[in-house]
C-alpha cells in the first residue's frame, strides 16, 4: 500500500487553498483525505488516502511525498502452511565481511539463516511440495546468492551454525562440556576461547546442569572451533552480561577476518560493533516479512531507527527512535524519594557492599555491572525479598518489584492478572501507555502459563508497572525482548516513572536502553562470585565513563545522537582513551 505523507513544514495550505487536491478522487466522492488543524495546516488521513498521486503533482511546495507501507511481494522465498508465515528475500553473506540481519521477532530471520545454513530447503512459497534444487535456482539466475545456493545444493560447503534456542542443546547432547567442545576443536583454537569465554571452571560439569548464560558462552566457542566456510549466530547476547557481550564479540570479529560470518542480534550496540553490513527486515510479525538490501551498518541501523527506508520507500514504523542529548542534566531539579542507606549482606561465597545513597522522584536510575556481582541480590534487598546484615530500607517505601527469573503464575489469564494489579485496566492512559506498547491486547485472553519467554517478560513488566508504588524495581526488563519492543520500552517506563512522579529502578545489560533510560546511574563492580561493590548514584557521563573505562571500550554520538562503540583501536577510540573521555564525544 502506498499513501501521502506530508511535510507539515512546507505546507502552505493557507496559501494556495489546497488546489494540489482538488482532483483527488476521495475529495471528489466527499472524504475529507486532508483535513486542517487547529494550526491551519493540512494532515493527510492516511486511513482514507489511496496513493493516486495526484496530490504529488499539484503541490506546488514539495511539501508531499507518497510512500510505502509494507506489503508482501511477487515472488515468495519461503512459506509455512497453505496461510502461514511468508518470507520474500535472504541476506548475502560476503567473505571477509560480517553481515548482520535486523528485525523484530517473527518476521523470518532465523528462517533466513536457516536456509543459508543449508537446514531448510525454500520451497518458493508452495509449502504441499518441495521445490527443486533446480527451480530455486533459476529464481536467484543472475544475484549475488546464485553461486552460495549452488555450492548448498551440491553440499559443498561447509557450515556451522549457533542457534537462537540453546536450551535444546542437552536435548540433543548428553554429556560433560570438555566431551561436547573437544569434538567441535576442528581449527586448534578451542584452548583461547577456554580461556576468553571463562568456561575452564565448566568442563568437567554435564551440559544438562549449565544455566542459560553458561549454556551460551558453550554454545559460542563450539561453533567458533568449527573448521567451515560460513558461520552463523543466531543470537549471542541473551543470558550474557555486557562483559561477556563483549568478548564474544571480540572473537567474533577476529573469526570475520578469515571466515564470512552472518549474525542476527536484537542488542544494537553489539550488532554495530561487530556487522559491517546490515539487511532490515520488516513487514507483518507472524504473517510476511521482507529482507531488505544490505546496507552500511551505520545507515542501516539510523534507517531502522527512523522507522523508513529510503531506498525501498518503505515506512514500516510511525514513528522514530530518538536518542536524547543529556542537555537538561543538572538543570531539572528533583526531591528525594527513596533513601538507600548503607547496606551490606554476606553469604558463604559472595559478599556486597552498598555505600547508600538516593533515588529521586520521577527519575529512572540505571545499573550496570557484570553477572555474579551483586546487582539482583541489591535489587532484593530493596524489594525485601532478602534481609540486609547491616541497614535497611524504610519500609514504609511501597515498591513494586519485577524479579529477574519469570515464572508463569497459573492459569488466570493475562487480562484477569493486570486487572487483579490496577483499578486503572478500563482507562485510556493504561490503554495507550501500557497494554499497546507492550504489544499485550493480542494476549490478553491467553493463559498465563502458555505465554512465550517475550510475552512473560511484557506481561511482568506491566504487572510491576501497574501497581501502585513509590520504587518501582525492573531487574533485566530487556530479557528476550526483540529490537522492536527494546525501542519502545524506554518510553513506557520514563512515562511512567513522570507520570506517577515515582522513582524506577532498572537493572540491565543492553547499554542502548540503559542509555535511552537511565537520569542516573550506579556502577557495580569487583569479582563476579566473591565480592561486589555498588558506586553511585553518578550523573551519566561520570558513570558510564567509569563503568565504560571498566570495558575498555570508548563510546561516541553519531549526527543522529545515536550511541555508538567505537571500533577497538580506531582513531577515536584511541583519542578518547587518551583524553579519559570514554562516553560520548560530539559528532561522528
Amino acid at each position: 500500500m502506498r499513501i501521502a505523507v506530508l511535510h507539515r513544514d512546507r505546507c502552505h495550505s493557507k496559501k494556495c487553498g489546497l488546489e494540489c487536491i482538488q482532483y483527488c478522487p476521495r475529495v471528489r466522492s466527499g472524504d475529507e483525505t486532508i483535513i486542517i488543524d487547529e494550526k491551519g495546516l493540512a494532515v493527510i488521513s492516511e486511513e482514507l488516502c489511496v496513493g493516486c498521486g495526484i496530490c504529488v503533482k499539484k503541490c506546488p511546495f514539495e511539501a508531499i511525498d507518497v510512500v510505502s507501507l509494507p506489503e508482501e511481494l511477487q515472488y515468495p522465498t519461503h512459506r509455512y502452511g497453505t496461510n502461514g508465515f511468508v518470507l520474500y528475500g535472504l541476506p548475502i553473506p560476503v567473505k571477509g565481511k560480517v553481515t548482520g540481519i535486523l528485525g523484530p521477532n517473527g518476521i523470518g530471520k532465523s528462517t533466513s539463516i536457516q536456509i543459508l545454513a543449508g537446514q531448510l530447503t525454500p520451497n518458493l512459497g508452495e509449502p504441499s511440495q518441495q521445490a527443486a534444487w533446480k527451480e530455486i535456482l533459476r529464481r536467484y539466475v543472475g544475484t549475488e546468492l546464485f553461486d552460495y545456493l549452488r555450492l548448498i545444493s551440491e553440499q559443498q560447503l561447509k557450515l556451522a551454525l549457533k542457534p537462537q534456542y540453546i536450551d535444546y542443546i542437552p536435548r540433543v547432547f548428553q554429556g560433560t562440556v570438555a566431551e561436547l567442545l573437544r569434538k567441535t576443536d576442528e581449527r586448534g583454537k578451542l584452548g583461547t576461547y577456554l580461556t576468553d569465554l571463562a568456561l575452564e571452571p565448566l568442563l568437567t560439569r554435564s551440559i544438562d546442569t549449565l544455566s542459560g548464560g553458561e549454556l551460551q558462552r558453550v554454545a559460542i566457542a563450539a561453533t567458533l572451533a568449527r573448521d567451515t566456510d560460513f558461520y552463523f549466530f543466531d543470537e549471542i547476547t541473551p543470558f550474557l552480561d555486557i562483559h561477556q557481550r563483549m568478548r564474544a564479540a571480540y572473537l567474533i570479529r577476529d573469526l570475520a577476518k578469515v571466515k564470512p560470518v552472518v549474525i542476527v542480534e536484537h542488542d544494537l550496540a553489539i550488532l554495530d560493533m561487530l556487522a559491517d553490513t546490515v539487511h532490515i527486515a520488516y513487514g507483518k510479525p507472524a504473517v510476511f516479512g521482507v529482507v531488505a538490501q544490505p546496507k552500511g551498518v551505520r545507515v542501516g541501523i539510523n534507517e531502522y531507527l527512523s522507522g523508513y527506508l529510503p531506498e525501498e520507500n518503505v515506512r514500516f514504523r510511525d514513528h522514530p527512535v530518538i536518542f536524547e542529548h543529556r542537555y537538561h542534566e543538572g538543570q531539572i531539579i528533583r526531591n528525594p524519594m527513596v533513601l538507600i542507606p548503607p547496606m551490606s549482606k554476606k553469604f558463604p561465597e559472595f559478599t556486597l557492599e552498598i555505600g547508600g545513597g538516593e533515588i529521586r522522584e520521577g527519575e529512572v536510575l540505571g545499573v550496570v555491572g557484570p553477572n555474579g556481582i551483586g546487582k539482583t541480590t541489591f535489587a532484593r534487598l530493596l524489594a525485601g525479598e532478602e534481609k540486609a546484615d547491616k541497614g535497611a530500607l524504610d519500609r514504609n517505601i511501597r515498591i513494586s518489584y519485577k524479579p529477574q527469573y519469570l515464572k508463569a503464575w497459573g492459569e488466570d489469564s493475562v487480562e484477569q492478572m493486570l486487572r487483579g494489579a490496577t483499578s486503572r485496566f478500563d482507562t485510556s492512559h493504561y490503554q495507550n501507555e501500557v497494554l499497546e506498547p507492550l504489544a499485550l491486547r493480542a494476549i490478553l485472553q491467553s493463559p498465563v502459563s502458555s505465554l512465550s519467554g517475550g510475552e512473560l517478560q511484557r506481561v511482568g513488566i506491566a504487572l510491576c508497572l501497574s501497581r501502585d508504588a513509590d520504587l518501582y524495581i525492573l531487574d533485566e526488563p530487556s530479557a528476550h525482548l526483540d529490537v522492536e519492543q527494546r525501542v519502545k520500552l524506554p518510553r513506557v517506563i520514563k512515562g511512567h516513572a513522570e507520570s506517577k512522579n515515582a522513582s524506577v529502578l532498572v537493572i540491565d545489560h543492553d547499554i542502548y536502553l540503559i542509555d535511552m533510560i537511565s537520569e542516573r546511574l550506579m556502577v557495580f563492580e569487583g569479582t563476579p562470585g566473591v565480592y561486589g561493590t555498588a558506586h553511585g548514584p553518578f550523573t551519566m557521563h561520570e558513570g558510564m565513563n567509569q563503568f565504560l573505562r571498566g570495558l575498555g571500550v570508548t563510546f561516541r554520538r553519531d549526527r543522529t545522537g545515536r550511541p555508538r562503540i567505537n571500533k577497538p583501536g580506531s582513531f577515536l577510540d584511541r583519542e578518547q582513551k587518551s583524553t579519559g573521555e570514554y562516553y560520548y564525544t560530539t559528532g561522528d
